[in-house]
């Protein structure tokens, strides 16, 4: 199979889809590899170290116009939208419930679009999620530290405090992948952190991983307005799979907070959890609404690219290697976790909480493609 890895465009966007790693794996079992010219010195992976394990590096059409299977980061932005075709397999993180106009252009395109974050297993996992939301939940933090201080418009306060002093409080709501990095973290600076979570069991299994250090409380609305007032710094850590963000944070909860308070969004790529947010770049990263400084990068993992795309290829690798070996058809029908990943195909939304999102038809994908293994 010809399987190319295009460089990203979006603003700020560092990584890169394979490491020369995982190309030297796909061209030992026989596959072509076309890596976009520079996609990966973002990463620090120059052009020989791909062409070194057998990989062509090629120009941005070649790349886009030969591969049956296209691997990136990011979704698609508008510019390569007249590149989706029919016949191509796009294989990322898509985000779509957040991006109608990135809806239709899939749609309209006849592309066979497999988003990474909603690849899962049988038990509810997100493999292809959970590195890069184990590096936003620590970036989070980091940020939430960063801009409590006052030169860049913070309250002037040090998170973890000092002898004598009082540290900040942190309150992360959701205590999935992000959320316990998150904690972590803000745990390792010195702050005192709570986490508002809607199931017992993953309390529990928090409980028992950060040894009782953090507060761990049930979430309702009522909660989440009384913690976020008290708070110095607000991780937003929220997730339905594939699906909008429910918003959370009110516009009069933000106009509670204190002063100087900042609230950092970690579900903006599906469309925030505060009614506040906005997705911003990592040039230029906040915002302050009533006086609270607003993180909402949508892309945090490009920050740090070498770790993010070495953790990126790490989960992909297997999955690529299926659709590469056996072609999408076959290899849906052996692994349910994939198939869950088909968001758009032939022209209809595959994925339930898209369509929703959308008030747009949805397909089921037996309906669409046979599952039966050939």
């Amino acid at each position: 199979m010809k399987i190319g890895v295009a460089r990203e465009i979006k603003p700020d966007e560092y990584r890169v889809a394979l490491t020369p790693a995982g190309a030297r794996e796909l061209v030992q079992r026989g596959h072509d590899v076309l890596v976009e010219t520079g996609a990966g010195e973002g990463s620090s992976f120059p052009d020989h170290a791909y062409e070194g394990v057998g990989a062509r590096i090629v120009p941005l059409d070649e790349v886009w116009d030969s591969a049956d299977l296209l691997l990136k980061v990011k979704e698609p932005i508008e510019p390569e939208y007249r590149r989706l075709r029919e016949g191509l397999v796009l294989f990322t993180y898509l985000h779509i419930a957040a991006d109608e106009a990135l809806t239709r252009a899939l749609i309209e395109s006849g592309v066979t679009a497999v988003a990474y974050e909603t690849v899962e297993t049988d038990m509810g996992a997100l493999p292809l999620l959970a590195p890069m939301s184990e590096v936003a939940g620590r970036l989070a933090a980091q940020a939430g530290a960063y801009f409590l201080e006052k030169p860049v418009g913070g309250r002037g306060l040090l998170l973890g405090g000092v002898a004598g002093v009082s540290p900040g409080k942190v309150v992360v709501i959701g205590g999935g992948m992000v959320g316990y990095n998150a904690a972590v973290i803000a745990l390792g600076l010195g702050a005192q952190v709570t986490i508002l979570e809607r199931s017992v069991d993953r309390m529990r299994h928090l409980e028992e991983v950060l040894s009782g250090r953090v507060s761990l409380v049930m979430s309702s609305s009522l909660q989440v307005e009384e913690s976020v007032v008290e708070a110095d710094v607000v991780i937003g850590a929220v997730l339905i799979p594939g699906a909008l963000a429910p918003k959370l944070i009110t516009r009069e909860m933000v106009g509670e907070m204190k002063e100087g308070a900042v609230l950092c969004d970690v579900a903006i790529d599906q469309g925030g959890c505060a009614e506040t947010s906005r997705p911003t770049t990592h040039s230029d990263p906040v915002y302050v609404v009533d006086g609270v400084t607003h993180y909402c990068v949508a892309n945090m993992p490009g920050a740090v690219p070498i770790t993010s795309t070495k953790a990126l290829t790490n989960v992909t690798l297997p999955y690529v290697e299926e659709i590469a070996a056996n072609g999408l058809r076959e290899a849906v029908a052996l692994d349910p976790a994939l198939a869950r990943g088909v968001n758009v195909l032939e022209g209809k939304i595959t994925y339930e909480a898209v369509a929703d999102a959308h008030s747009l038809e949805y397909s089921p994908l037996e309906d669409v493609l046979p599952l039966a293994p050939v």
